[in-house]
Order: C-alpha cells, then structure tokens, then sequence
C-alpha cells in the first residue's frame, strides 16, 4: 500500500512532492499527525456539492492523515463567514465568493507559488491576481451571466438571437404576439428581490460601461457620477410591464417555479444560474435552453458577458494547517478534478487545459469572441448597493415609485455608502 502511494506522488510536480512531506503529518520530532481541514463554499446545487465530496473522497483516500470537514452553509454563508472573519478565525479554506481582493484580500494567503498558477485563465487571472503577484485564491470556475433563453421556443418562431436590447424587446413582443399571451416572454421570480436586482446590475454594464459615447467609469468610481445617466435602465424595465412582456407574478413568483414552466414550454426568456438548463433538461428533454450574453443598449455597441470570479478556493493566511490547505487545492486544480467540478456546476473551468464538457458547452463556444466584463456593483459601486438594486427594482415594479424616483434612490445611497466606506474621503485625499 504505501508503493502505491509513493509511486503516485513521484508522478506529480516537484512543488507538490514537497508540500506532502510538509503536510503529511510529521511534525519536527517526526511524529505522526492526522490534521482536518475546516471547508466553507457557497456552493448549493446538489451535483455541484456531489462533484466537490467527489473529489473529497478522493484526497482523503490519497492522503489518509488529512480529513475535510466540508459545509455548505447556503444562505447562511456570508453572515457565518463574515462573524469569523471579524474575529480572525476563518476557516483553513473558504470560497471568496466574487470579493477575492476588496473583502478578503488582508485575510488570505498567498497562493502565487502553486503549480497551478501557470494555468490562470486570461479572464480570471486580472480578479485573483494582483500587480505585485499575489494570487487571492484558486478559481473551481468562472461565471458568464447573461440571458437564458427557450431555445427551442425562438427556432419555432423564427427569432433571431437580440444583440441590442431594442432587438431583445422586438423579439419578445414576437413570443406575446405569437402565443396569444400564454407564453411569459420575460419570466421574474420576484419574491426573491434580489433576483430583480440581479437584471438591474447585469444590464447596468451596457448601460454605463461598454459604449465608448455612454461611459461613465470614471465619473461612477470618484463619485461624480450624474445618475439621471440611469434613469433609461427602470423606464425600460417599465416599457416591457407595459407591454405585457412580463409575467404578472413577477413580485410573487418563486425561483423554485422557473424550471417547471420552462419545461413546460411557458416561458421565452428569464435570468437564472448555471444548472438551469439541466434541470430543465431532467423535466422535458424536448426543451433546449440557450444562454446568451446582455444586449447592448446602445447601437454600435457589443453584447457583454457579465461575470468573472464565481466559486473560488482559498486558504486563510492564519490556518495553522496552511501546507495541507494548500495541498487539497493543488489536489483540486488537477485537470481531471477541476473538470468534475466545473462540470457539476455547469460552468466553465477557471484554469486553462481542463475540458469540460457542461450543458451550455456549445453557446459558450458560439459566444466566445464576446468580452467578459466584471459584475458592476463590484467595481463601481460602494458595499451595499446590491441591498438598493433590489428594493429599488421591487418598487419600481409595484409601481410605487417612478423610473426617475429609481434613479434619485440610488443616487442617495450611493452617496451615503461611499461615506460610510470612506471612499468619498479617500477620493478627495487623492
């Protein structure tokens, strides 16, 4: 048993050789000592968590003296990892969850000397990588948010895929039209606000950012943005309630609908995660879901990917296990392992030389040419924000206040969060 095992670690990197005899237990007087892991990740869809305990059992078999005590907290994530965090007692390794440098940047280690570096994805490795080397954390994917659509509804149709959100709107207007209004041609699950503030900071980007003639980064990040700039963003929410291009549940409706009416053929387009079209796919494998990238708002403009860092691994810089953390992650960056994981959640992998095969494999690849720009709340707005998108966009649909009403709201918080981060401080010192 042990030339088995010997045998296996000859066959991989040097650097991973020594960090096993760092962390296989023995310690300076060459005692023998079994170390458990402390694992915290976001992860909620049942084969994402599977693939991950997969790769668990795996690492556990290979390195018996090393245990993962692996949770998955859900909701409870961020508030269990941000108590911890205010005391110092992260977990050996947690997901970082899209704030890899701007909230757990003092609290990780160091991962630049690993092997699987070298294979940063071009795409991640700006989120994860700062310009003195440091490398925050180990990506298990990257995230490409957009529209999801019925791909089989559109070919029946004849619709054209929208690359403008004019475009986008003509084509659901067609699905109203065609079916008679049995069809939602954009479906929210609105009793989860935060679904609504997800279409808001998803379209914010061609809103804001990606038109050369409508780009207001730099007015958005030293806080002089002019916020009437947004008002276009709820008027056209408005235009497609009015229209009747929106389902008329859309404050009540709940997540844990969406995959039943897709399957059953009762809805054009929504905004959903990664295992959306395979869960799908289990109901009515006669449905095919699409996903594209956000429609520009403006002519000329391109469509844009939203997204960047997703579920991530990182080690915290104060686990006295940090050579056996680095190990599992060096163990889980191997390109049959990433896979799994990729995979399981349906996403593609966040280092290069891993290919995985997921169900959106092909609109990925249709859509490749098209730039991924990082989630807008995360770059240009103060910590907070994201709490504003949701009521804002739940309001604005209950029709309780008005588009330009939207834009003073979030013109208001953005203000009072930035002074309550000290950025406005920050920015006048500069």
């Amino acid at each position: 048993m042990k030339m088995k095992t010997f045998s296996k670690v000859l066959a991989v990197p040097l650097t991973m050789v020594l960090l096993t005899a760092c962390g296989n237990g023995d310690n300076a007087n060459g005692d023998s000592e079994n170390v458990t892991l402390s694992l915290y990740l976001t992860l909620t869809e049942e084969t994402a968590v599977n693939a991950v305990e997969e790769v668990i059992d795996e690492f556990e078999d290979e390195y018996p003296h090393i245990s993962i005590d692996a949770n998955f907290p859900a909701d409870a994530y961020e508030d269990s990892i941000r108590v911890r965090m205010a005391s110092n007692d992260l977990p050996d390794l947690f997901d970082t969850h899209g704030w890899a440098k701007n909230r757990y940047g003092d609290y990780v280690a160091d991962l630049s000397d690993m092997e699987w570096v070298e294979n940063f994805d071009e795409s991640m490795e700006p989120l994860l990588k700062d310009e003195d080397g440091k490398v925050y954390a180990f990506p298990l994917n990257q995230a490409n948010d957009g529209i999801m659509y019925n791909a089989t509804m559109l070919e029946e149709l004849g619709i054209d895929l929208p690359e403008t959100v004019d475009e986008w709107i003509e084509a659901m207007e067609t699905i109203r039209d065609e079916t008679d209004n049995d069809v939602s041609p954009l479906w929210i699950p609105g009793n989860d606000p935060y679904a609504i503030g997800q279409i808001l900071d998803q379209f914010s980007t061609p809103l804001l950012v990606t038109d050369e003639d409508n780009n207001y980064e730099e007015e958005l990040l030293d806080g002089t943005f002019d916020w009437s700039n947004y008002t276009l963003l709820p008027e056209t929410m408005m235009e497609i309630k009015e229209k009747d291009l929106m389902n008329v549940d859309a404050l009540t409706a709940s997540p844990s609908q969406r995959a039943q009416l897709m399957a059953q053929n009762l809805i054009g387009f929504t905004f959903a995660d990664g295992a959306f079209g395979r869960d799908v796919y289990e109901l009515n494998p006669d449905i095919q879901v699409g996903t594209m990238p956000m429609p520009a708002f403006y002519e000329g403009d391109e469509p844009s990917w939203i997204g960047g860092e997703r579920h991530t691994m990182a080690a915290s810089n104060n686990s006295e296990n940090l050579e056996e953390a680095k190990l599992f992650i060096e163990f889980m960056a191997r390109p049959d392992n990433a896979r799994k994981v990729a995979e399981g959640t349906t996403l593609p992998a966040g280092i290069n030389g891993v290919d995985a095969d997921n169900y959106y494999a092909e609109y990925y690849e249709k859509w490749s040419h098209i730039d991924i720009q990082p989630y807008f709340d995360r770059v240009y707005l103060p910590g907070g924000m994201w709490d504003v998108y949701a009521t804002t966009g739940s309001d604005l649909i209950a029709e309780s206040i008005t588009p330009e009403q939207v834009s003073e709201i979030m013109e208001a918080e953005y203000h009072r969060l930035r002074r309550e981060n000290n950025e406005d401080d920050e920015e006048e010192a500069n």
